[in-house]
């Protein structure tokens, strides 16, 4: 490897050199020209327009090569630098970005193919050839292509008129047909040309016509028709496409026919293409990059046995999949365990660790290849510091390379001896190893990945039955026990077997003991292993100390669970307390429900036949349609408002926007959304969704709702929500006609309606389900899945997509949004599996997207607060209590608009204010015991708003005047409820026809 890397230097220099010599005759050129052309030229306008053009990609050139400084692993940076220098023609620079792309990473078969074309292009001489082969044989190592190998054998036939020309083209073609002749597809173009090449030699040593050749000229014609015939049998033995044909030129070339043998063989590879010809046939039609369908026909060719098959499978598989690590782990443990030739196995765990070095296996795997195929030890650590600095993406990652490493160390020591220089290597490997882990790694991942010390424990095993140094390995068990282990049982029983096995029994004994007053998981059994062992080996003193110690532990232990116990049937009583207050709350809420329905029915107004009433009407706004006292109000669901915020009234019906005043005698239609609300017992909440986060503005929402929901299944009805004014909400209904529709409903969740997503859940009546919610995202690590940060706000799913489906099988994109459908510069992107989205982190993390510099990371969501999960109770006013602001809410300023005169006084010791205690409930509820004031019922704040609200009569235009109403009055409500409700006139007025009052 290193000789590779010095040759590689040494021809980069002469290109340079040469480079530079091409420059100087180029510019001496140009000046001859200008000297003979004269200043005059007719196309400035065209060589400016040039220039600048120019100027702009060298300004690109730059900012790229600057980037490529900073992070030299962009392979993307690398493929755009070479396409702006071969436009600009940079020759010099295009030669050195192609060299460093080649350094540090495999190059595909189209770079190859453009760098190999140009510099055939530019290196016609014969002494310059050399250069050329040198540059086809690092091709051919990068990826089995048949086109290069094509490429390399025509170029060689230009050099045939050297001394050895001839034998160096056919040993080339022995090579190419060698490494891809068994290519099914491709693998007939090298056998092609290779006996066209052999085709034109017979010209040259045929005689010619009329002349008798010599004794020598027929041996060398009987010699080349020999080659030809041995060219066409070992191609027709070999399955290939169009073999028929091949089997037909032979036929007719061929002076003395077919021999039987030959027929026998094209026959059985002609059987053996008609069984691999489906699997041909799926990956001529399938899409890049094919995986599945070169894992089937990789099975298939294990099955039959053929290592040579087995292999170009492989071959062709990995340079469509290259950035597959397990397609690469099963192809080198294939080699390792079958065919295992040494310069084979070796160069393609090579290939694999530099399509994908961000895999600890592969490079675990390379090393052990190394040393079973017995590599010198300078070469297997410099492959060990090339894995060090692969970047890997996990802790542990690093534990098991270097226990790789260290086991490979240890096997090369001697321990017959008491030194040695690999002994004192192995032990300055362990020391480096827990430095590195201590600082490199904890440093980059915040944490050692190796938290159970297994280094430390390898490292005191070793001390301890090879070196025979349980000193040392005494030490290293205390540094274990000092880094958090030494409350785990298994860790103290480790300890104990070391010392058992290579100690005495008077440290077996301090570690026992330690170990029962240290260990807090599995104590018992600590203790039984002491005592077990004082029955065999301890005097009667240590078996009384040994009883005495382990009781008081276990009686300490016991009282400690008791504790715990207690306290956790402490907390869960007390929820359970909280449980049945909550619901006992329900219970009276719907009792005093039922009691208000029946005296708003009892004390209905005759408003109509009152004069001034009918301008009340028509300024303060909608009619309130009442409804039957009888009818139950458990139908209403939360979610469907009126103008009051959440819970809608019993009986409310909203009224149509811009609702006129019928003529007497006219018969007036009910609106279309009150229809559905006279249907209560057609509900059904298991074929229901709720549909919310759609524009207030959005016009004709039942028909946008229907477009929507109709490819899932017949809909029975749609019920969107609108305010007492006619506005609509925002949310609302849809009910199908099964329940089976309603999966299929949900999956529209977040599908845009008016440049917003909407959002779709299952209808769920909270008043049943209080701690009913939906989350469907993974809140946990997801390792299939990228987390991305930064991007442009004008980036789309499809941009988005473009630009990840190069590092993998792309499942899903999701932008998150606001609620307003708004971008966040953020998304998810789900990959097919783990390897993907890692190669897609390391790929991607740091490149500018519309000059926006991005950060990808694995998708590993912060925890949710416990009252955020689904499931989880949020707390109620009781258990926490409203912030209380002041009289103009939580913003601006805090200046109360309320007169002085108004102020609600604090209440008396021993009084409860809203006349809880004149109903005959106890003081000490558990609102009030905490200081907090009783949340209100309907009854109560009807009382409250008389008493607080300054009511003014103007005669001569009727209307009423609100001064100002306290904030502290809001929460009385049920549900959350804005100040601006109670500053406005009109919803005031209908709080009062509610409440039947008279103004």
């Amino acid at each position: 490897m290193a000789a590779s890397s010095n040759a590689e230097q040494t021809q980069l220099q002469d290109m340079e050199e040469e480079d530079a010599g091409m420059e100087e005759r180029e510019m001496e050129s140009d000046e001859g020209e200008e000297e003979g052309m004269g200043v005059e030229n007719s196309d400035e306008d065209e060589e400016d327009d040039s220039s600048e053009d120019e100027k702009e990609n060298e300004a690109e050139i730059q900012r790229l090569e600057e980037q490529l400084s900073i992070n030299a692993f962009d392979y993307n940076c690398h493929v755009d630098l070479i396409k702006l220098l071969k436009q600009e023609g940079e020759l010099f620079r295009l030669r050195k970005a192609r060299q460093k792309m080649s350094e540090l990473f495999p190059l595909t078969e189209e770079i190859w193919l453009d760098w190999l074309k140009d510099e055939i292009r530019l290196t016609e001489e014969e002494p310059n050839r050399e250069k050329v082969y040198e540059l086809f044989e690092r091709a051919v190592k990068d990826y089995i292509c048949p086109d290069i190998w094509l490429e390399y054998a025509q170029y060689s036939i230009g050099g045939m008129g050297s001394p050895g020309g001839i034998d160096r083209v056919r040993s080339i073609f022995e090579r190419a047909v060698t490494a891809v002749g068994l290519h099914m597809t491709k693998g007939q173009m090298v056998w092609e040309a290779y006996r066209e090449f052999e085709n034109a030699i017979l010209s040259t040593v045929q005689p010619p016509p009329g002349r008798i050749p010599s004794h020598e000229e027929q041996e060398m014609l009987k010699t080349q028709l020999e080659r030809i015939h041995t060219l066409f049998r070992r191609q027709l033995a070999i399955p290939l496409m169009d073999m028929e044909g091949t089997y037909a030129e032979y036929e007719e070339w061929s002076e003395h026919g077919v021999p039987e043998t030959v027929m026998h063989q094209y026959k059985k590879a002609l059987q053996q293409m008609e069984k691999c010809k489906p699997f041909e046939e799926a990956l001529m039609v399938a899409e890049t990059p094919k995986l599945a369908e070169y894992q089937a026909y990789i099975d298939f060719e294990l099955k039959e046995g053929d290592p040579a098959r087995i292999q170009i499978t492989f071959e062709r598989a990995l340079s469509e999949n290259c950035l597959v690590p397990d397609m690469w782990a099963k192809y080198t443990t294939y080699l390792d365990r079958q065919l295992k030739f040494k310069d084979l196995v070796l160069s393609t765990h090579e290939r694999a660790v530099r399509n994908c070095p961000w895999t600890m296996g592969l490079w675990k795997s390379y090393l052990l290849a190394l040393e079973r195929h017995g590599a010198d030890h300078q070469t297997v650590s410099d492959v060990f510091e090339k894995a060090l600095n692969a970047g890997f993406i996990q802790a542990t990652d690093y534990v098991e390379i270097w226990q790789a490493y260290l086991d490979y160390l240890r096997r090369r020591v001697d321990f017959s001896k008491e030194s040695s220089k690999e002994l004192e290597e192995l032990r300055a490997a362990f020391s480096r190893s827990l430095d590195y882990m201590k600082h490199d790694v904890e440093e980059r991942f915040g944490e050692s990945g190796d938290p159970s010390c297994i280094i430390m424990q390898i490292w005191a095993r070793i001390e301890a039955l090879h070196c025979k140094n349980m000193q040392k390995a005494r030490e290293l068990w205390d540094s274990i026990m000092t880094k958090g282990n030494a409350k785990y049982a298994n860790m103290w029983l480790e300890y104990y077997n070391l010392e058992r096995s290579y100690g005495d029994s008077i440290h077996c004994r301090k570690a026992l003991h330690r170990a029962v007053q240290c260990t807090s998981d599995y104590p018992e059994h600590v203790c039984e292993v002491l005592l077990s062992f004082e029955r065999v080996e301890g005097s009667l003193e240590d078996w009384d100390f040994a009883v005495q110690k382990t009781e008081t532990r276990l009686n300490r232990i016991n009282e400690q669970r008791a504790k715990a116990a207690e306290k956790e049937a402490n907390l869960a009583r007390q929820e359970d307390e909280r449980a049945e207050q909550r619901r006992k709350a329900k219970v009276e809420k719907k009792a005093q429900k039922k009691v208000q329905k029946g005296t708003r029915a009892g004390e209905k107004r005759k408003a109509e036949q009152d004069d001034y009433q009918d301008e009340w009407n028509e300024d303060a706004g909608p009619k309130r349609h009442r409804g039957n006292a009888d009818q139950p109000t458990d139908e209403y669901m939360e979610t469907e408002t009126g103008p009051f915020g959440k819970a809608t009234p019993p009986g409310y019906k909203p009224a149509p926007p811009a609702t006129k005043k019928a003529p007497q005698g006219a018969a007036a239609a009910p609106p279309a959304h009150r229809q559905n609300e006279d249907n209560l017992e057609l509900r059904n909440d298991n074929s229901s969704v709720f549909v919310s986060n759609l524009a207030y503005t959005l016009e004709e929402p039942e028909a946008k709702l229907r477009t929507l929901f109709e490819t899932c299944g017949p809909i029975k009805q749609i019920r969107p929500i609108f305010t007492g004014k006619g506005s609509f909400r925002g949310y609302g209904y849809v009910q199908f006609e099964s329940p089976v529709s309603v999966p299929e409903a949900l999956k529209l969740d977040r599908r845009d309606v008016g440049g917003r997503p909407v959002f779709v859940s299952p209808c769920v009546d909270k008043n049943k389900n209080p701690d009913f919610k939906v989350f469907k995202y993974n809140t946990m690590m997801e390792k299939h899945k990228i987390f991305i940060s930064g991007l442009p706000f004008s980036c789309t799913k499809e941009q988005l997509a473009e630009i990840c489906k190069n590092h993998g099988t792309i499942k899903e994109v999701r932008l998150v949004t606001y609620r307003s459908g708004k971008p966040k510069g953020l998304a998810y992107v789900e990959f097919a599996d783990e390897t993907q989205a890692s190669q897609a982190v390391l790929k991607m993390d740091g490149i500018e997207v519309e000059g926006n510099k991005i950060s990808v990371a694995i998708s590993n969501p912060p925890r949710r607060n416990a009252t955020d999960k689904p499931g989880s109770s949020r707390p109620t006013g009781d258990a926490m209590p409203r912030q209380v602001y002041g009289a103009r809410g939580k913003g601006r300023t805090q200046l109360s608009m309320l007169p002085r005169s108004l102020h609600r006084q604090s209440a008396p010791t021993g009084k409860v204010e809203n006349g809880s205690a004149a109903d005959g409930e106890p003081a000490s509820a558990a609102g009030n015991a905490a200081g907090e004031p009783k949340q209100l019922s309907n009854s109560d704040f009807a009382k409250m708003l008389l008493n607080i609200v300054d009511v003014a009569l103007w005669k001569n235009k009727r209307m009423v005047r609100i001064y100002a109403v306290p904030i502290s009055v809001i929460p009385c409500f049920r549900g959350s409820m804005s100040t601006r409700l109670v500053l406005h006139i009109n919803k005031i007025l209908f709080v009062y026809r509610i409440l039947g009052k008279h103004v």
